[in-house]
């Protein structure tokens, strides 16, 4: 699908949810030897990975693009699952990024560092506390239950290239969620839900967090993104069942992350599994 720009399109049926100031986004984003080189902003498209993987390889975008639409109707989440909501209700965009100096047995802490970056800048803008469902959920509590308010999804582009998008509830009303389970930064009470400035809180975060990582090598450790990960993650300490490629699944208590970035189940005494892929379940107490 071509999208189209944002700008073809003036009216909005939502006065609540008023469009994005391209403009005023690369005015604050775009800087001389800063990580974001250039902001897009559609009104409408499929996929804004697929949209940026096809930019990428056509040599249409560098490192530091960003493509942000105001609705997608084809959005993509973690094994094949949809991601859609209402036109303006949320953020929903994503970056090119090439991490040249970092091993690429490394890159699989991009989307925890995503993950790290988006609840900083969101704790920040919008003044809610943030957690992280291992390996790519954003969480926040909505009348005392933990809901998912986001996703993050990772994919290669070329042999140097890496798109991450990201997609997070910011309007959405009750009778809007796609399912009981889903939240947003409206219901979780959030002090604004203007989306430019969270837009640039976010991007501002992931600039810091990916300069860090990048710095260090891709270091987790020396870089602090394995201990910061490790603090925000609601799945530590909890129990949960893992369900992986194959049609397998464990259940356990999730009791580290180690350097890979993989989930460290213990599934009994003295058995430890780390999980580098797979769907996880927050388990109840018994």
């Amino acid at each position: 699908m071509t999208p189209r720009d944002a700008s073809d399109d003036s009216r909005w049926s939502d006065l609540d949810r008023p469009p994005l100031n391209a403009a005023a986004l690369r005015r604050g984003l775009v800087r001389e030897g800063g990580l974001w080189d250039e902001v897009r902003v559609v009104a409408r498209t499929g996929s804004t990975n697929t949209d940026l993987v096809a930019l990428a390889a056509k040599g249409e975008a560098r490192e530091g693009t960003v493509l942000v639409a105001e609705e997608q109707t084809a959005g993509k989440g973690r094994l094949d699952r949809d991601w859609t909501a209402p036109a303006r209700s949320g953020l929903f965009f994503s970056v090119l990024l090439n991490p040249a100096e970092v091993p690429v047995t490394r890159w699989g802490w991009l989307p925890l560092l995503t993950g790290v970056a988006v609840a900083t800048g969101l704790s920040r803008a919008a003044g809610v506390d943030t957690a992280l469902k291992w390996p790519n959920d954003l969480l926040l509590t909505v009348g005392g239950e933990e809901r998912k308010a986001g996703g993050i999804l990772a994919e290669r582009a070329g042999d140097e290239g890496v798109v991450i998008g990201v997609g997070i509830n910011v309007t959405l009303r009750e009778d809007e969620l796609p399912v009981p389970q889903a939240g947003s930064l409206a219901l979780a009470g959030a002090v604004s839900t203007d989306r430019d400035p969270l837009l640039r809180a976010v991007l501002r975060s992931l600039e810091e967090w990916y300069g860090r990582w990048r710095g260090a090598g891709g270091d987790p450790e020396a870089s602090g993104l394995q201990e910061t990960y490790a603090a925000g993650c609601a799945t530590l300490g909890k129990r949960v069942r893992a369900e992986l490629p194959g049609d397998r699944a464990i259940t356990g208590e999730a009791v580290a992350l180690d350097g890979d970035g993989r989930l460290v189940i213990a599934t009994g005494e003295d058995v430890q599994e780390p999980v580098g892929a797979g769907d996880i379940v927050h388990l109840r107490k018994a």
